[in-house]
């Protein structure tokens, strides 16, 4: 950190996408002027988006929410901490005590991985409540990577990501980093490890029904038909299996199913597959042998993968085609990243393995995925009596907007007001938080600390960060972390208990586990005497310092003297490097047989459906979402340096389909789907192919109660009032967002 007489600057790692690049912040008093790039940050580099960069007006937007809101004879009023608490002990305690712990359901948002509170506290709550009605945006996003990796690893959360900065050949399916900067694939400057990629004579083939900025870069772009995906990945393991071109190499011991996987795929010939993806056998072999001759290649999918109909399988077979090439956790392949906070690695062995189904949700008895129902039966199981059980009667919801994110919007928003009580935490008044009884507002991202939990199991390289706040708390203002600590204790009965008592229970649990885990640095020794070393000024360092400390790399509680604790990490403000991906396996498994299972039983039980796909060809026009640099889902909208230009809600349509149609650039057009119609602008483009239609996710800014100026200045469609949230992949539970069926008119034509 500097300082001169008029400004000084300090550290800070974004938070606004998931490319957790650090930030060099200049503050004036207490207000973020402006951020670059921080040139030394061991992971970013410098590198920075327009996200970053806009990083002090999202911070000061003048709409963020200052002080608690209660509602009060149906309006809502502010209030002060205090009696926004007492108003959410007083509300969901008797929903709990009346009709058990399910009659309150939870709610999170993709904002959660994004802050230290939303990564440490939501699990505390879940526990306490004890609650099965947990909905939270990965069934709208990433959840069949999820599921086909719990039941290929045996742990939900071992996702292998590409080696960007090793690999020779690059296969991205459903991708578009250089628009998101990268998902469930942790790369500050994804673009420029592309451009590098290519530098080094690699090859780039995307996959994607439109010709996106990353396709643009590639050298080999095929525009499949949306929808398709697992059609086409499930050909070119056939092609692997006829050719011969499998090469499992130094995996071959640590799989199991390999001759079931050949028969399993055995329909699924470059032929069969042709007609249904839209794309020729030729090309579909092409992609097969260029992958298997590459000296090192990684597949890697994205949203436009999970978001289909067949999203798990989709998932399960970019794994399978990264093992049969001998490519899994190795260099230049697809690696199991180690971040600084995993849990003690443990011998390698069988685990417990990774079921699905546990329970299912009352009316529509979806079955649970990762402890999750789907976020598309929200509003049935608050709207929907049934004799299996009470309906939702209380929600509480953190940084969720699932009125813009989910299916039938509309719905759900009827049914979000028909709630005997819901809470919210959330900065903005938003079209989701306008119809909660208390809504308790975080500070901006400058006044509180940051360490990336999540996303550095994730991230392309292994490295470790933490910055404190760059700017004191203003007079007013509570700390997310205390919110939600205060929030644990209203909900679980501990009203009025001193906040510190959450972090302190965590702490003493997990030390007192360590301490009997024969593998923990920590065990045999004293947990009280372990909790005495803890360093940090707050509860939530002090847990940091201990899952430092037993982590892969820790100091083991002075076992390993060089190790890391929280004093080290603080010492290197740009953060530490822990070096390049590494190879895992076995250690990383928990499969019951200890090994990677390629053909598991509820992944064998899907693929009649994706047979049955084959012979469909679906008639008319097909909806795909589309992301924005400037944007993530619906959060942006509302800094006016973020909106315009290419971030825009207009209907993209091939000019072929216009002009068949009578749609003319520029113009309104009538978009109707199962749940609903909207009218947008059409803006007549061949990067998207023929046939397919885009709008993009988290628009819609149009309801009544919110205070988001800007946003509602031009608001958008929301295009998932589209979807009627009928269409899910069974296995996951995520909604079916692309690939579906609508149709299009010119305003003042009859559809």
């Amino acid at each position: 950190m500097s300082t001169t007489a008029d400004s000084r600057t300090a550290l800070r790692i974004c938070p606004l996408c998931e490319a957790t690049c650090g930030l060099t912040l200049t503050i004036e008093g207490t207000r973020v002027t402006s951020a670059r790039g921080d040139r030394d940050d061991v992971f970013s580099q410098g590198f920075i988006c327009p996200k970053g960069a806009s990083f002090g007006a999202a911070d000061g937007d003048p709409d963020r929410l200052r002080t608690p809101l209660v509602r009060e004879d149906g309006e809502l009023r502010e209030a002060t901490w205090a009696e926004a608490f007492d108003a959410v002990a007083a509300g969901l305690r008797p929903v709990v005590e009346r009709y058990g712990p399910h009659a309150v359901g939870a709610v999170l948002g993709n904002p959660n991985v994004h802050t230290m509170a939303g990564a440490l506290y939501p699990t505390v709550l879940l526990a306490g409540l004890g609650t099965r009605s947990l909905f939270t945006a990965s069934t709208l996003d990433q959840m069949p990577k999820h599921v086909s990796s719990g039941l290929l690893y045996g742990d939900a959360n071992a996702i292998p990501v590409p080696d960007l900065d090793r690999t020779d050949h690059l296969l991205l399916i459903g991708a578009n980093p250089l628009e998101s900067n990268g998902s469930l694939c942790t790369a500050p400057d994804f673009p420029g490890k592309l451009k590098a990629l290519k530098a080094r004579g690699g090859t780039l083939t995307v996959i994607d029904p439109r010709r996106t900025r990353t396709a643009k870069l590639a050298d080999r772009h095929v525009a499949i038909r949306p929808g398709t995906d697992a059609l086409l990945l499930a050909a070119m393991a056939y092609v692997l299996f006829e050719e011969q071109l499998t090469d499992l190499g130094e995996l071959a011991e640590l799989v199991q199913g390999t001759d079931e996987l050949r028969e399993a795929v055995k329909d699924f010939t470059p032929e069969a597959a042709a007609e249904a993806c839209d794309v020729d056998a030729d090309t579909i072999r092409a992609l097969a042998r260029e992958l298997a001759a590459a000296p090192t290649a990684a597949v890697y999918g994205r949203i436009g993968s999970c978001t289909v109909p067949h999203g798990t399988l989709a998932s399960w077979l970019v794994d399978i085609l990264n093992i049969l090439t001998g490519n899994l956790d190795r260099p230049g392949g697809a690696l199991f990243p180690q971040a600084a906070t995993d849990r003690t690695p443990r011998p390698a062995g069988p685990g417990h393995g990774f079921a699905l189904g546990r329970w299912h949700s009352r009316v529509s008895r979806h079955p649970e995925a990762k402890g999750e129902l789907p976020m598309a039966a929200l509003a049935e199981e608050i709207d929907t009596a049934t004799a299996e059980g009470e309906p939702i009667r209380a929600l509480v919801v953190i940084a969720a907007n699932p009125v813009l994110s989910a299916p039938d919007g509309d719905r759900l928003d009827k049914a979000l007001g028909s709630l005997d009580f819901m809470v919210s935490v959330d900065p903005y008044l938003n079209e989701t938080s306008r119809h909660a009884h208390v809504v308790l507002p975080p500070p901006p991202p400058s006044q509180s600390p940051h360490h990336d939990f999540a996303f550095n199991t994730l991230a392309v390289r292994n490295q470790v960060r933490y910055t404190r706040a760059a700017v004191p708390l203003e007079p007013g203002r509570m700390a997310e972390t205390e919110i939600l600590a205060r929030l644990v204790l209203a909900a679980t009965g501990m009203h009025g208990a001193d906040p510190s008592a959450v972090d302190d229970l965590v702490i003493s649990q997990t030390l007192g586990k360590a301490v009997k885990e024969p593998h923990s640095p920590a065990h045999g020794r004293d947990p009280g005497g372990l909790a005495a070393q803890l360093t940090g000024e707050t509860g939530p360092e002090r847990r940091l310092d201990m899952m430092l400390r037993l982590g892969p790399y820790g100091d083991g509680f002075g076992v390993r003297p060089e190790g890391l604790t929280l004093e080290k990490l603080l010492d290197q403000p740009h953060g530490i490097d822990l070096g390049p991906l590494q190879s895992r396996l076995p250690q990383p498994l928990k499969t019951r047989s200890g090994l990677v299972e390629l053909l598991p039983q509820p992944l064998a039980d899907d693929l009649p459906r994706l047979r049955d796909a084959l012979r469909r060809r679906p008639e008319g026009l097909v909806l795909v979402g589309r992301r924005h640099l400037r944007s993530n889902n619906s959060w942006m909208h509302n800094i006016p340096a973020l909106t315009g230009g290419t971030n825009r809600c207009t209907l993209h349509i091939h000019p072929d389909d216009a002009d068949r149609l009578g749609v003319t650039d520029g113009a309104p057009v009538r978009v109707k789907g199962a749940g609903g119609e909207v009218v947008a602008p059409a803006e007549i483009t061949d990067a998207v192919r023929r046939g397919v239609v885009s709008l993009p996710h988290g628009w819609g800014h149009d309801r009544p109660g919110t205070r988001t100026t800007h946003a509602a200045v031009d608001p958008g469609v929301n295009v998932n009032q589209l979807l009627d949230g009928s269409l899910l992949d069974p296995l996951s539970g995520t909604a079916v967002l692309n690939g579906v069926p609508i149709d299009i008119a010119p305003t003042g034509t009859t559809l």
